[in-house]
């Protein structure tokens, strides 16, 4: 995964004219995203942005780069959420998804920031991910990013009753606040 030290170009193809910027920093933290391919000069990147696992190409030069042993994986059918480092599972929580009619998107995508609420209602921590919503175009007040939080009532886990976030116990939300901006994420039926 990289980081911009400044806001970078991003390309269809490498060489190409650039179609958007990758920003230095978004949600108050930094940007770090997913290396999908390498060539000389450049990287192709995972994107936080519409639609879902859109990549682009950007610059090799003025990247910072790290490695995350993390993996989040979501088995929507299952409705689990499996954290694993190094190759090994190291929890695994029932949780609650997307209902039907506001599904939780499928595919792979990567933690994109970590958000803690000036005045939490039902989540002292919100962990957007580089995903959005199918069906809703925004989501109280932001472009309708799908996100990791917890919820007061352990009612809801197992069940698919959200607007596309994935809602995790309080000690899923804890071992995910530790995980590197930019580690997978994938997402399947």
């Amino acid at each position: 995964m990289v980081h911009p030290n400044d806001a970078v170009p991003v390309s269809a193809k490498p060489g190409a004219p650039a179609v958007a910027e990758l920003p230095s920093t978004q949600l108050k933290g930094p940007t770090w995203v997913p290396v999908v391919e390498s060539r000389p000069g450049w990287r192709r990147v995972l994107l936080p942005s519409r639609p879902n696992g859109v990549t682009g190409w950007i610059p090799d030069s003025g990247l910072k780069s790290a490695r995350s042993s993390s993996a989040v994986k979501v088995d929507l059918g299952d409705k689990k959420l499996t954290l694993s480092q190094g190759g090994r599972q190291v929890g695994s929580w029932s949780v609650a998804i997307g209902a039907p009619k506001t599904p939780t998107p499928t595919g792979r995508t990567f933690m994109l920031a970590s958000l803690a609420p000036a005045k939490p209602t039902f989540s002292p921590l919100v962990l957007p991910v580089g995903a959005h919503s199918a069906t809703l175009d925004t989501f109280g007040g932001g472009p309708g990013t799908v996100a990791f939080h917890g919820w007061p009532s352990k009612s809801v886990f197992g069940k698919a009753v959200t607007h596309g976030c994935v809602r995790v116990p309080a000690d899923a939300l804890n071992k995910l606040a530790k995980v590197p901006l930019g580690t997978p994420v994938q997402i399947t039926d």
